[in-house]
């Protein structure tokens, strides 16, 4: 274990650690600014913004010998008797020198420009840069073009980081960046008939430290000082990337990844970036119905009140079930979404198994497109579009023999040995279409059937009882992704009027005091099943997760990436 004094303060660096001297002001406490650097990227030390004193303190005498001239922090060693100075009068007047010197060709447009509010350009200046501007005041042009579908380049405002270059080259290996012209004349640009297309592509506009790459879906929507930001996990696919949802009022306007190095690092996809639509689509559900006829008729549906939902419910299976009507009597059956969280898994299964011991408890369909698809820089995309199907599995596992969607249709349509099913509860909150009439026909026969969803489907369309659910953002809860490590979160926005997560019916339903409370639920289910116990005795789950296979906490994000 070695020891880098940083200002004065000593800290200590792993023997097979591999700092440098921003990561080793960072465990002291202090930020040294930086343009260029980023930790997910190689280092080409090109902005100058991370100028720092260094030096080598002697063990034997305890003498600190520096040396003469600022070198770049990003470019240093933090070795053992590594000493760095990041605020002497020295470093002070090199980071205000680079900060005037980038604000000579850059436009000050920053009324205009999507980034102010989160502009390291903007935030360095106050803080590092010269007291008043020098150069002459002359008026700037705003060239703009767009590089792809996702992203237009702001050619005037750029300083050269040269990280989205490194990113397409090293991350995504595709490489349609690229620095064209030579000295001042130097620009970003993309390969010429070959548009910046990847699937990571969004992230080089997270990556951009000024307003140079800008959002085209997000463009001139919001400014970044009005929206709250809620940490999120993405629902696009069983990778679970670690989020943050922008939002203002209860709408989105966009989502960004969030640093987990056991799981996205620092990146996401561009699916799951921009498949935030249908949390406010026109085409959602609304408002609790129930089928006062025979018949499959639209007509024949009653708008009903959620406040009476749990009574009606509770009263209308059981009805059923006991068969006191001629034809009827037999099983209930639960249908678990893969969308949904362990909560919300472990309470529908709690309260099937109350309405009827011996309950049929199924995994609803699970959404595969394509295959698992890997990126040079570790990312991956999974075939696998739900984020929980490894969680919702362990669930069902432990109430009973887990039965898939398949063998479920089978049980149905009388493929198999088993008692009729009389009432059919489907948690769907799909976020495309997941049942075709063929599919949807096999619950013909059933004569209770519950759906809880966030839009129409054939299924929906048969119900007795439709009930609109909410979206990954409405929910509070948690997924456990294809790697076994479970994160938790909050919900950011309110579902909207006539909407109802479905954890919160079921918590209703089972007599529960209170206001929902997923917290209270995982603690709940951690001390029952096994599979979850490393999260029992936990108040808050870490940032980064719990790694379920360990069966003890995550370890913090200084260690070793875990692959996904």
């Amino acid at each position: 274990m070695g020891k880098v004094i940083v200002d004065g303060i000593e800290v200590e660096v792993g023997d097979h650690e591999r700092l440098n001297g921003i990561e080793a002001a960072r465990r002291a406490g202090v930020e040294v600014p930086h343009y260029c650097w980023h930790p997910g990227l190689s280092v080409v030390a090109s902005c100058r913004m991370c100028l720092v004193e260094t030096g080598t303190k002697d063990k034997d005498t305890g003498k600190i010998s520096m040396l003469p001239k600022v070198v770049p922090g990003c470019q240093t060693p933090a070795k053992d008797g590594t000493v760095f100075v990041t605020n002497s009068e020295k470093v002070i007047a090199s980071r205000a020198m680079v900060e005037e010197d980038l604000l000579i060709d850059h436009p000050i447009d920053c009324p205009i420009c999507d980034k102010a509010g989160e502009c390291l350009l903007q935030d360095y200046h106050f803080e590092h840069g010269q007291e008043e501007r020098r150069a002459d005041i002359r008026p700037f042009t705003s060239r703009k073009r767009d590089v792809g579908e996702t992203v237009t380049l702001f050619v005037d405002r750029c300083i050269m980081c040269t990280r989205c270059v490194r990113f397409t080259r090293e991350i995504t290996g595709t490489a349609e960046l690229m620095v064209t012209n030579r000295g001042s004349h130097e620009e970003i640009d993309v390969f010429e008939g070959y548009p910046l297309d990847n699937k990571l592509s969004g992230n080089v506009v997270d990556l951009c430290p000024v307003g140079a790459l800008g959002d085209r879906d997000f463009l001139y929507k919001q400014r970044v000082w009005f929206m709250k930001k809620h940490n999120g996990v993405c629902a696009g696919c069983s990778t679970g990337c670690s989020i943050t949802i922008d939002e203002n009022q209860d709408s989105v306007f966009r989502l960004k990844p969030r640093e987990n190095p056991h799981i996205n690092k620092w990146w996401m996809c561009d699916e799951g970036r921009y498949n935030y639509n249908d949390i406010h689509s026109a085409e959602r559900l609304n408002g609790p119905k129930r089928r006062k006829g025979g018949g499959y008729n639209p007509q024949d549906m009653d708008n009903i009140e959620w406040a009476n939902v749990p009574a009606m419910l509770g009263q209308d299976i059981r009805y059923t079930l006991t068969g006191k009507n001629p034809g009827q009597g037999g099983r209930l059956a639960l249908v678990v979404s893969p969308f949904q969280t362990v909560e919300e898994a472990y309470l529908l299964c709690k309260l099937a198994r109350e309405l009827d011991p011996q309950a049929v408890l199924a995994m609803g369909p699970i959404p595969t497109v394509g295959s698992d698809e890997t990126f040079p820089g570790g990312f991956t995309i999974r075939a696998e579009k739900c984020p929980n199907r490894h969680g919702v599995e362990k669930v069902l596992s432990h109430f009973g023999p887990l039965v898939t969607w398949d063998e479920f249709l089978k049980k149905l349509a009388g493929a198999s040995n088993g008692s009729t099913i009389s009432a059919a509860w489907v948690a769907g909150g799909y976020r495309s279409d997941w049942i075709d009439d063929a599919k949807a026909n096999a619950f013909a026969k059933v004569p209770l059937i519950i759906v809880q969803d966030m839009f129409d489907s054939p299924l929906n369309r048969m119900a007795t009882y439709q009930l609109p659910g909410a979206g990954y953002a409405e929910r509070a809860g948690s997924y456990v992704n294809a790697t076994e490590r479970l994160q938790s979160f909050d919900w950011a926005v309110r579902p909207p009027a006539g909407c109802k997560p479905e954890g919160h019916l079921a918590w209703t339903m089972l007599a529960k005091t209170g206001l929902y409370n997923a917290r209270r639920v995982l603690q709940e289910l951690a001390a029952e099943i096994p599979a979850f116990s490393a999260a029992a005795g936990q108040g808050l789950i870490p940032p980064h997760g719990i790694d379920l296979r360990l069966n003890q906490l995550a370890e913090s994000s200084t260690a070793t990436p875990a692959k996904t």
